[in-house]
């Protein structure tokens, strides 16, 4: 009996041992993610998806591409990406999901959603025990995890104007929580836009002559959803944003640093 004792024993120290160096591992790679996103090569595979999927990327200049693609190898760097109800992750998955995050992100300096470890894909809209409906996408700030269904991320980018982008939206939840993780990324949007943000979506969803001519009505949940959606449209429907709602529209440009009339050259 005291054998089995001392073995079961050798067995938890062993699997202890084996999770803290998968640990400590985890950490050095996150550690040396920006070195090795600047000297690793970036696959032609990955590149080509790119120019084959992704129209933002495919409007930038040269530097710029040369830009977002260090970008894109930082956030596969430091990213664990989970097949639910599949076996694999291809990499087609992996570069347009990171890719989004990177278009999101491109005018604020080096923001990788660092708390964001995990990335969860399902193949198509899935069950929530916790809320006993079926989602398309979500972000678990307490689990560090964004989840997606890979239909719903696809189907998000068939209709590149119609401001329906899941990808688009889930990462847009992942930035606000980012700025609020007391981590090296914290506070790095402007307090003031946010404000300003906060007050177009408490006027655009309670004026009865302004509510929901632009925005859909989902917009109106929270402040959250409505950032959300607001990048969506920022992105796939820049000009009719900037001409139904011009003060809102210049506040997401200080927001993210970034205007896609002028860097996607949509005049």
């Amino acid at each position: 009996m005291t054998g089995i004792f001392i073995f079961g024993g050798i067995i938890i120290l062993i699997f202890s041992f084996r999770n803290k160096m998968l640990v400590g591992y985890q950490q050095v790679e996150i550690k040396t993610a920006a070195l090795r996103s600047k000297v690793l090569p970036v696959p032609t595979v990955y590149t080509d998806i790119l120019n084959k999927y992704f129209y933002y990327y495919q409007k930038l200049s040269d530097a710029d591409r040369r830009e977002f693609e260090q970008r894109l190898m930082y956030f596969l760097l430091t990213k664990k990406f989970i097949p639910r109800n599949f076996k694999e992750v291809t990499n087609e998955m992996k570069v347009t999901i990171a890719a989004t995050a990177v278009q999101l992100t491109f005018g604020l300096p080096a923001i990788y959603f660092l708390h964001f470890k995990r990335i969860l894909i399902y193949p198509d809209d899935y069950y929530s025990n916790i809320t006993k409906q079926y989602h398309r996408g979500e972000v678990n700030p307490a689990f560090g995890i964004i989840v997606l269904s890979w239909r719903s991320f696809v189907d998000g980018f068939i209709n590149p104007t119609n401001a329906l982008n899941l990808g688009l939206h889930e990462m847009a939840h992942a930035l606000r929580l980012e700025n609020m993780v007391r981590n090296e990324q914290f506070g790095f949007l402007d307090e003031d836009a946010l404000e300003k943000l906060n007050e177009y979506a408490y006027t655009v969803c309670h004026d009865p002559e302004k509510s929901f001519q632009f925005f859909r009505a989902y917009a109106c949940t929270n402040e959250h959803e409505f950032f959300s959606v607001a990048v969506e449209n920022f992105f796939e429907r820049p000009i009719d944003f900037r001409n139904n709602l011009p003060a809102l529209y210049e506040t997401m440009v200080i927001l993210l640093k970034q205007d896609p009339i002028k860097l996607l050259k949509y005049e």
